[in-house]
């Protein structure tokens, strides 16, 4: 009975309209955490940019110092040479038309691609499968590379892409509630540095708006993005 009790009371300590510093979030993050499973910790930043134009519609890289927590299936589109070098820095599935063929088909057991340019003519065609599942590789969040072990090894290591939706909003993971919390912290300034790194000089106004933290079953926090 102890346990839903602690819970309440953690619950009550907690000031929906409050903004908390980036510290002070990850904690009452890992104080909400579900007893059933090892939740998601995800980033939600409103932006103040117009996606509609082109040097605004944000779409950056950055790797994590400590990972997502999650072990990501690659699947590398390649020939020759270069797929034994996609085997060597760890993709779980390595070739081409084969692959391409089990697309078509409605295969989709990954979580990420990366391929060759050569491998972009064919790729191309599946862009209504791939397209809305947010799985075609792309040149601008270095999946499409001739330079393709780096690319599987920067994913497998905890690489992530930040990129804003149409309202201006972009969601990332950040971890697991089981890392520490220090770990948290530095993977969540990490993503906001690279978010400020990527401001456009056409952006007007307030370019960072908002910045909400929560597990997978938790609360939204707000964070104070000046703490950081």
């Amino acid at each position: 009975m102890s346990k839903p009790k602690n819970k309440t009371v953690n619950i009550e300590q907690f000031d929906r309209t409050a903004s908390y510093s980036l510290e002070k979030a990850v904690q009452l993050v890992k104080l909400f955490k579900s007893e059933n499973f090892d939740e998601s910790v995800d980033l939600a930043m409103n932006l103040g940019v117009d996606p509609r134009h082109a040097d605004q519609n944000i779409r950056v890289t950055t790797g994590l110092p400590n990972g997502t927590g999650k072990t990501v299936i690659i699947l590398a589109l390649t020939m020759g040479q270069k797929e034994k070098e996609a085997k060597d820095a760890g993709a779980d599935f390595v070739g081409n038309k084969e692959y391409i063929e089990k697309i078509k088909n409605g295969w989709t057991d990954f979580d990420k691609i990366v391929a060759t340019p050569d491998m972009m003519p064919e790729l191309g065609k599946l862009g209504k499968i791939l397209g809305p599942k947010g799985l075609m590789p792309n040149p601008k969040s270095g999946t499409v590379t001739m330079d393709i072990g780096k690319a599987v090894q920067e994913l497998k290591a905890g690489q992530i892409e930040l990129r804003v939706d149409k309202t201006g909003i972009i969601h990332v993971p950040c971890g697991k509630v089981s890392f520490e919390a220090n770990a948290l912290v530095q993977n969540i300034q990490t993503v906001y540095e690279a978010i400020m790194k990527a401001r456009s000089s056409s952006v007007k106004g307030q370019y960072f708006k908002k910045m909400t933290i929560s597990s997978t079953m938790g609360p939204g926090i707000k964070i104070d993005h000046t703490s950081i």
